[in-house]
């Protein structure tokens, strides 16, 4: 099966993978805010120096848990996945538009973002769910199935990862 995306061919994502991802993002959902803020917490907590990729970040005097520019972000960065990750198997590929792809691949090179930091972005936000649903609801295939989501979507954000035109 090919599984690469948005290049043209279509994503293996299973009906089991699909139902683990849409039960916890329809309980995540109605605390988006939160979850998405956490979720960038958590990238700071593995990752400190990330901040400083962030401008409304650097020489901010605000925590970063009261900051209303990174709880906005954080908030579009979370919803934006979830949702892509809902649509993976029904669309088989990833779903956000064409030119929110190249902006963020542009942002995301002009920014020196890499494998490393798509590392620990993938580490924080798997840990945010697990925080997120109900103990008994977090289990190696929902990991597994949220891992392949965020994947495909870095896939399709790195294949954006030019200087812009």
């Amino acid at each position: 099966m090919a599984n690469n995306g948005p290049s043209g061919g279509a994503v293996s994502f299973s009906e089991e993978q699909e139902a683990l991802v849409l039960k916890s993002w329809a309980i995540m959902k109605k605390d988006s805010a939160n979850i998405g803020l956490r979720f960038f917490l958590k990238i700071f907590e593995v990752a400190p120096s990330a901040s400083q990729m962030f401008s409304f970040l650097r020489n901010s005097d605000v925590p970063l848990e009261k900051n209303p520019k990174l709880k906005t972000h954080a908030m579009s960065v979370f919803v934006m996945t979830c949702e892509a990750a809902a649509q993976l198997r029904k669309a088989g590929k990833v779903t956000v538009r064409d030119t929110t792809l190249k902006r963020l691949g542009a942002t995301h090179f002009k920014y020196g973002v890499g494998d490393a930091h798509f590392e620990v972005t993938r580490f924080a936000l798997l840990e945010t769910i697990k925080e997120a649903v109900p103990a008994d609801m977090w289990s190696p295939e929902m990991k597994s199935s949220w891992g392949e989501a965020y994947d495909q979507l870095v896939a399709a954000i790195k294949q954006e990862m030019k200087p812009a035109a």
